[in-house]
């Protein structure tokens, strides 16, 4: 029988992530931390919405009490330009708007529950 993976549902701003022990993935940009914490290299993300180990599942309501996931902060990094265009034919109005959206990529390094 195949061993169950550890994993665990985030909410990172308006987004949800389902995330496993180092993974790598991308949030959009994090607000900027204050003070002493303002170059940190780790986040703790505590909006934990489930949590799945070993085969059971605990489901928040809305998030897990006491469960968070430490994740390293790897960088920031901006994607691709999307382009807006909009025009109204014969009336010699366009408008191109470009925009690159700033996300930060983190790599799990834990999930611990209670």
């Amino acid at each position: 029988m195949s061993e169950m993976v550890r994993y665990a549902v985030v909410q990172v701003g308006s987004h949800q992530y389902q995330i496993e022990e180092n993974s790598v993935f991308e949030v959009e940009k994090l607000a900027p931390a204050k003070g002493k914490d303002a170059k940190a290299k780790e986040v703790k993300l505590d909006q934990v919405l489930l949590l799945q180990d070993s085969g059971k599942a605990k489901v928040g309501q809305p998030f897990v009490p006491k469960a968070s996931v430490t994740c390293e902060v790897l960088g920031t990094v901006r994607l691709p330009k999307v382009i807006s265009f909009k025009f109204k034919r014969r009336k010699n109005y366009k408008r191109k708007k470009g925009h690159r959206q700033s996300v930060v990529r983190l790599r799990v390094k834990s999930i611990q529950a209670e």
